[in-house]
């Protein structure tokens, strides 16, 4: 990238801008059982902008998101959001053969929007040609996290303990984990015997990240308490981010949507923290002269009753 593009990026994501987005965007996925729908989320100006790929948690879909999606894009990035096949507007049935590879299909999801690039592009007008394909992030909430990571360098352990396969992908260079759930050691019985994925390993999640976790977070599926969801940043090597929101649920102040009903913490001051903090992290993340993540940072750790406390390491 010439500096002079850089500079025309980073103006962009400096500042609030006109979005346009375009949905359902459908790459053909012939090995599926149905194509991939996509909503592609972009700011109308600016060139050489950076790409989140969004992965939702589960039976969502690529309309939900907006507080996350229509920030991101309003601050100089395109986002992606693919619907995956557990999403409720699909309606997949329990028995159906694909359900209990459904994480595995979610994972290829995200891979075949990175592959799809060029059609997604194409679908928002004058949009072509405006991508850095040099600086592509994943995102996720909640087993969407869980999805994301693997991206990151995340593994799967199989009974045994052993590390499944390395589905990392070097075309993304870094990624935001929101409400990822911890080690598999720590699962409950139920959870143990029907979602065997959730054995994560995170030794080998070498790609810079952010993880958001909150302290009033208790899963169902965890016989710890919140600190479960701390696991990504304790058990990660270096170049990760840890904010912890004070008094957060799952839902972190309700980033799946405005007034959706299973946010049970709504908190819009929280949720525009999240938005402002996961931000500065990504700009910063992708372009390494920028200071937006240092300032952030620091004026968190300046407020007299802070929502949230940052670690790093």
């Amino acid at each position: 990238m010439s500096e002079s593009n850089t500079t025309d990026a980073q103006k962009t994501a400096g500042a609030t801008t006109l979005v346009v987005s375009a949905k359902p965007v459908v790459l053909p996925a012939p090995d599926r059982g149905e194509d991939l729908q996509v909503r592609v989320s972009a700011p109308a100006t600016g060139s050489d902008l950076p790409v989140i790929v969004f992965s939702h948690g589960f039976g969502w879909s690529m309309n939900g998101y907006a507080p996350l999606a229509d920030f991101w894009a309003a601050h100089g990035f395109v986002v992606l959001q693919p619907t995956h096949l557990d999403s409720r507007t699909l309606g997949l049935p329990a028995e159906d053969p694909r359900t209990p590879r459904i994480w595995r299909f979610r994972i290829e999801d995200l891979k075949r929007v990175l592959d799809g690039l060029d059609i997604l592009e194409a679908s928002v007008p004058d949009l072509a040609g405006r991508l850095d394909r040099d600086r592509i992030a994943v995102a996720g909430h909640s087993w969407g996290a869980q999805t994301a990571s693997t991206l990151l360098g995340a593994r799967v352990l199989d009974s045994d303990a052993v590390p499944g396969e390395d589905m990392s992908d070097p075309r993304v260079k870094a990624g935001v984990l929101l409400a990822l759930t911890g080690l598999g050691d720590d699962l409950t019985p139920f959870a143990s015997e029907n979602f065997p994925f959730m054995r994560p390993s995170f030794d080998t999640m070498t790609t810079p990240a952010l993880i958001v976790a909150g302290d009033h977070d208790q899963s169902h599926l965890s016989t710890r308490g919140p600190d479960w969801f701390t696991d990504p940043y304790t058990c990660s090597p270096g170049n990760k981010s840890l904010l912890t929101l004070f008094e957060a649920e799952h839902s972190l102040g309700g980033i799946p949507g405005y007034e959706v009903a299973e946010t049970t913490d709504e908190s819009p001051a929280r949720v525009a923290l999240v938005q402002r903090l996961t931000t500065a992290f990504l700009r910063s993340a992708l372009y390494p002269e920028d200071t937006s993540w240092k300032a952030a940072a620091a004026a968190l750790e300046d407020k007299p009753d802070p929502l949230g406390k940052l670690q790093s390491k």
